[in-house]
Parts: C-alpha cells; sequence; structure tokens
C-alpha cells in the first residue's frame, strides 16, 4: 500500500502546487521520480509548480492546452511538439559543455568482443531509448534505412516499426506498445516513461550490460567513465572503435534536448528568467531520485538560451528534419510537382510570378506549369520556406546569400547585367563595388572619418551599410556605431537613433512620419538617396556604389535635385590610400559585391538551374515578343530579378557562398556580425549550434 499512498500523496500535492497564478512556470513531468524532484525545486525555487501526466504526448497537449507550460525533449519529440496541431517551439538548450555544447553524438554501443560490426546487426537484440527519440531510435534506425542495412520499401508496404521487428531477434523500444515485438526484450511495462527500467539512455545501456540485447543505441556520454574499457562504438565504415572515439565513431551528431513551450514570448521571458534564479538546488542532477535524466539530462553543464523566433525546423535542422520524414515517409509539401516554387515577397511580386506561372503551363503534356509560386511577408521567410522545402528559389542581394548560406541554402544562378557577356560561360560574373564618397573640399580621408555625419542606403543593406560598418568595426571593435559618427541617416534604423537625425523624409511637414522610414518615402534612401545627403550638406560622406554618382550628377537624366551637381566636385576615398577620382573605383573601393543571386538547397540546385536556363530561353531579353519578360517590372520596380538583368548565369558547383561572395565581402560580414544587433533572427537560429547543418 505504501507506494501507492505516496504516489497518490505526490499527484494531491502537484495539484496543489500547480494551482497558484500565472507566475508559477508549471512543469510538466512524467514519472513519480520526476515528480518528486520537481517538487524539491518548486520548494526551493516557488517560481515553479508541477504537472504530472503519463507520457510526453500528454505533456506536449497538457503545454499546449495551457495546463502546462514547460517540458525538456528530445530532438524526435521536439519534431512532434513543433507539428502544426501542437505549434510548440524550442527556447532554451541544454549544453553539455565542451564535448559538445549544444549538440550530442548519436552512438551504437556494444561489448567489446562481442564481434560483429554495423552491417551484421540482423538477427541481433537491439536496445532503445524510446521510440521516436533521437539517439535511440529516429537516428540510428534512419542510418540503417539509408545504408540499406535495413530494407523498408515504405509506409504502403508496412510500417517502419515492422521492419525494425522483421530485423532484429527482438528488441526493447518503450512505447513501441505491449504486444509488440519491440517490446519482447522490455523490464517493465515498455512505456516511454521511468516506469520502464529499460527506457531512456541510461536504461538502454542497462539493457545492454545485463545481456538483454546485443547493440545499445544511446548518446556518447552514456557509458560511464569507469565501464568504457568493457565496451566499443560501431562506426559506419563497419569498423569498430573506442567509446571516447566518438567524434570519428558516430550515426549523426543532434541538436541537445531543449525546453519546450507555447509561442509566446512573455512566457518564454518568465520561464528563462525562473530558471536562471534557481538557487540552492541543482537542476542537473538527479541524485536521491532513485532514477536519472530526470527534469533535465545529468550530462547538462549550463542552459542557453535560443534566438528569438527559433522554431523546431530551425532548431532540428534540414539534416535531422529529413531523417525524421524519411522515418515517418512524409511527403514534403509540392514534392509530387516537377515545378519549381518561387518565393515572393510582395503583392507585385506575386502578381508578376502568378503571370510568369500561366505562361509556363505546357497545354500540350496535362497543364503542369514549370513556375509556381509561393508568397512570404519577407525575404527571411521565404528562406525558411525554402530550408523547410515549401519553396524552392528566389533572387537575393549579397547580404541575404550571406544570410542564405548561413542557413545551408547555395547560389545557384547569379544575375548578369552585361548583355555582351550573356553568350559565355567564362564570362565574370556582374558585379559592383561600394564605394564612399566625399566632396573634394571637404578635404577628408578613411582615416578622418570618426566625429563626421554620414549617408546610408539603408539599415543592413549591402553597400550603404554592411561593408562599412563591418570595416569600421574592424577597425573599432566597438558595436556602438554612434560613438564613430556624430550623427547621418541610415533609413530603417531607430527613430530616435543620432543615425536618423539628418534624414529628410518626404520633405512635407515637421513630424513627417516618412523620416527614416527604409522606403523610397525618405528622400535619402537608396543610392540616390544616400548620395543626396551627401549633396544637400546632411552628410559628410555617403556610402554607396560606384555607379550613384555618374547616375546622378552632369544633367545626364539626373533627377531634379541633381541638376546643377557636378561629377566633378566629388571623390572617393578608401582606407590606407589618398582620395581619388571617381573614375578610380578599381583602385579605390571598400569592396567589390557580386550582384544579386538565385539561391537554393544544395540538392536541388541542378534543377533550379535546368528549369531557370529554360525559362529564360523563352522569356529573357534576347527572345523578340515574348508574352511574358522575366528580366521586366510593369506593377513596381526590380520583381523578382532586378530590371538590368539581361540574364542569368550559373554559379560554378561546389561553389560555397563565402567564395561567391568574396573575401573583402565575408571580411566585412563577418566582422559586423559581432555586433548581434546586426545579425538577423534567422541567421541567430541557423547558426546557434553546429549541428543543424553539419
Amino acid at each position: 500500500m505504501k507506494p501507492l499512498l505516496c504516489a497518490a500523496l505526490l499527484g494531491f500535492l502537484a495539484t496543489v502546487l500547480a494551482a497558484p497564478g500565472p507566475e508559477k512556470v508549471k512543469w510538466c513531468v512524467k514519472s513519480d521520480a520526476e515528480l518528486q524532484k520537481c517538487l524539491a525545486l518548486a520548494a526551493a525555487a516557488p517560481a515553479f509548480s508541477c504537472v504530472k501526466k503519463d507520457n510526453t504526448i500528454d505533456c506536449i497537449i497538457a503545454i499546449k492546452d495551457g495546463n502546462a507550460d514547460a517540458i525538456t525533449l528530445d530532438g524526435g519529440d521536439i519534431f512532434t511538439a513543433g507539428l502544426n496541431n501542437y505549434n510548440l517551439q524550442p527556447i532554451i538548450a541544454e549544453d553539455y559543455g565542451v564535448s559538445s555544447d549544444t549538440c550530442y553524438y548519436a552512438v551504437a554501443v556494444v561489448k567489446k568482443g562481442s564481434g560483429f560490426n554495423i552491417k551484421d546487426l540482423r538477427g541481433k537484440k537491439s536496445c532503445h531509448t524510446g521510440l521516436g527519440k533521437s539517439a535511440g531510435w529516429n537516428i540510428p534506425i534512419g542510418t540503417l534505412l539509408s545504408m540499406n542495412i535495413i530494407e523498408w520499401a515504405g509506409i504502403e508496404d508496412k510500417p517502419v516499426e515492422e521492419a525494425v521487428s522483421d530485423f532484429f531477434q527482438s528488441s526493447c523500444a518503450p512505447g513501441a506498445g505491449t504486444g509488440s515485438k519491440l517490446c519482447e526484450l522490455c523490464k517493465g511495462d515498455c512505456s516511454r516513461s521511468h516506469k520502464e527500467p529499460y527506457y531512456d539512455y541510461a536504461g538502454a545501456f542497462q539493457c545492454l550490460v545485463d545481456g538483454v540485447g546485443d547493440v545499445a543505441f544511446v548518446k556518447h556520454l552514456t557509458v560511464p567513465d569507469s565501464e568504457k574499457s568493457n565496451y566499443e562504438l560501431l562506426c559506419k565504415d563497419n569498423t569498430r572503435a573506442p567509446v571516447d572515439n566518438y567524434k570519428t565513431c558516430n550515426l549523426a551528431r543532434v541538436p541537445a534536448h531543449a525546453v519546450v513551450t507555447r509561442k509566446d514570448a512573455q512566457l518564454a521571458e518568465l520561464i528563462w528568467t525562473s530558471l536562471e534564479g534557481v538557487q540552492g538546488f541543482n537542476l542537473f542532477s538527479s541524485e536521491g531520485y532513485a532514477s536519472k535524466n530526470l527534469m533535465f539530462k545529468d550530462s547538462t553543464v549550463k542552459l542557453v538560451r535560443l534566438p528569438p523566433k527559433t522554431d523546431s525546423f530551425l532548431y532540428l535542422g534540414a539534416e535531422y528534419m529529413s531523417i525524421v520524414r524519411s522515418l515517418k515517409k512524409e511527403q514534403t509539401p509540392g514534392t509530387t510537382s516537377s515545378a519549381i516554387k518561387w518565393c515572393t515577397v510582395s503583392r507585385a511580386e506575386t502578381a508578376k510570378c502568378d503571370t510568369w506561372s500561366i505562361n509556363t503551363v505546357d497545354k500540350v503534356n496535362g497543364g503542369n506549369a514549370a513556375i509556381e509560386c509561393q508568397e512570404a511577408p519577407t525575404v527571411d521567410e521565404c528562406l525558411i520556406k525554402i530550408m523547410r522545402k515549401e519553396a524552392d528559389a528566389m533572387a537575393v542581394d549579397g547580404g541575404q546569400v550571406y544570410t542564405a548560406g548561413k542557413c545551408g541554402l547555395v547560389p545557384a544562378m547569379v544575375e548578369q547585367y552585361d548583355e555582351g557577356l550573356c553568350g559565355s560561360s567564362e564570362a565574370k560574373a556582374s558585379s559592383y563595388y561600394a564605394v564612399a564618397v566625399v566632396k573634394k573640399s571637404s578635404g577628408l580621408t578613411w582615416e578622418g572619418l570618426k566625429g563626421k555625419k554620414s549617408c546610408h542606403t539603408g539599415i543592413g543593406r549591402t553597400a550603404g551599410w554592411n561593408i562599412p560598418m563591418g570595416l569600421i568595426y574592424e577597425q573599432t571593435k566597438d558595436c556602438d556605431f554612434t560613438k564613430f559618427f556624430s550623427s547621418g541617416c541610415a533609413p530603417g534604423a531607430d527613430p530616435n537613433s543620432p543615425f536618423c537625425s539628418q534624414c529628410a523624409g518626404s520633405g512635407k511637414a515637421v513630424g513627417d512620419e516618412s523620416k527614416c522610414k527604409a522606403s523610397a518615402d525618405e528622400q535619402y534612401y537608396g543610392y540616390a538617396g544616400a548620395f543626396r545627403c551627401l549633396v544637400q550638406d546632411a552628410g559628410d560622406v555617403a556610402f554607396i556604389k560606384h555607379t550613384t554618382v555618374a547616375e546622378n550628377s552632369d544633367g545626364v537624366s539626373s533627377p531634379a535635385w541633381a541638376t546643377n551637381v557636378k561629377s566633378s566636385d566629388y571623390q572617393l576615398i578608401c582606407p590606407g590610400k589618398a582620395p581619388m577620382e571617381i573614375t578610380e573605383y578599381e583602385s579605390c573601393h571598400l569592396a567589390r559585391v557580386p550582384a544579386h543571386a538565385v539561391v537554393t538547397r544544395p540538392e536541388s540546385r541542378s534543377e533550379v538551374i535546368r528549369i531557370l536556363q529554360e525559362q529564360q530561353a523563352k522569356f529573357g531579353t534576347s527572345v523578340s515578343d515574348p508574352s511574358f519578360k522575366m528580366f521586366q517590372s510593369d506593377q513596381g520596380k526590380n520583381l523578382l530579378f532586378k530590371d538590368s538583368t539581361k540574364c542569368l548565369q550559373e554559379v560554378e558547383a561546389g561553389k560555397s557562398y563565402e567564395q561567391f561572395l568574396g573575401s573583402e565581402y565575408t571580411t566585412a560580414m563577418s566582422s559586423l556580425r559581432h555586433c548581434s544587433q546586426t545579425t538577423p533572427d534567422l541567421e541567430k537560429s541557423c547558426t546557434f549550434h553546429s549541428c543543424q547543418q553539419a
């Protein structure tokens, strides 16, 4: 009776402690041992209360419904929690220290001298941490399937669990369901909870220690130091290695366990500050609770907050997501179509894309279009769609190529603005120079810029911000650029910033809402706007592209404000050199930057190139009277592609985004990225830990 009374009392206490108002973080637990630890935490840190559920999925549902707030999950469960019907997100990752940081290695552990390798696993007995868990199921089964060691025709043939049952002689995979062959080796009820002694890492390893199984699929830190000499790892090259050689002998490197909650910024902040505020209690120890890895993994060294807007896909990474999908044989949206899905970021772009799509319909062969359109509110949202395979491609500028590259995408084609170079496969890719322009009368040099006023095309723009500010950070190592320039106009900056004080707005009344907006409503926005800022003495230096002065001076089709502007009154400045004439940009520039490029996933590169080459043969500039023009915009400017594009040219296969952008640009960008406020949230999520795209 005592255990039952204890469990009932614990359950009652959990309910009582879960009751208080919204300032308490309701932590979801799945066993009596975990509840004991949670109650001890709640006693030490009143910011917490405890909610007990029978299993992980019940905890996920409780969090979705607001009956609980948080739980720490492994990658497979983070995937489930992120599905549309639950819509939870990871907010805090476990960090396991120098051995792996916020990643860990999935390994196959065997007894030394047991005499078989990974390709000999058929007919052996297997120990798994739990059905659908990363190291214990998704990674090993996904790996064995991809290596054709386990044969499976897909869900239409039979469930993957049945294929695994047929492959191993018997198993313990907690969560498989009593009566399943995958539960034959389990010691308890085969549930995905600590009620099953062979559940989780320690349990799966114990299954091997007890001689019940021949192989245990666990994480690299599972085998205790005192026992390492008795065990080995199975490597994918069909050899074995010592347990400590997990960096070169593993099945995959996967993201750490993470705390998940509802998509609510205030709740995420409460959970983080509550965990940060815990004192006098070891979150990462399960000593005294008759179990291991309770609430957090015992191997955790610290917790790390994830970048804002990180969802399950961005946290787990494309490689892991593809393994999970292969196990579920899920159809990725749109995979049945042979079209490439182009991503657009405005109504005008979508309208042009729709016209393009209609003109690609193959009326002869069943009415399929070669181009389909996907819309997103921003370029970064489009990049996420491409990563998720919900879209395939879009053309972006250099700064966005940098972010896309950090997220595992590649440049496939580049815009060429010189028609004479379109026929040559050896042609130099189009590029432009980012330059710094001053009035000759100012006597300014690059080294004398500190304390002056600056004119920028816009925050985050390549020539107007990323390049010059990256170089300035390299000199000063200070992210507060208001200490370098006294004031200026950088459209898109905080309205209260000195970088908005010199902006002109629309030129209408005082209190103009257009002032410092990153749009054409701000007179000093863009290349011409930044030069105008210099011309009209709102700034001492303008960061623009090398053609801007010529395009807005000497009366050659110049706008009204530039009617009397003479290019000979301006000059270029650059680090370590004397000022030079405007025409000397090849010798005096801040960086040479490649043209806009089409980005896509590495595996889609050749297909995107093939279809785009077909499309420009039909709708490019060389076609005399096409029904649609790829490089012409009727409802705006530079829609889908820059209007000055003459053709698209293939980016050499295997060329990385760094090689494409060039060393000057990547050096400036990596310098600027030391300033976290200049890094887009998407890029922060993609680079948070090293195993996402590895």
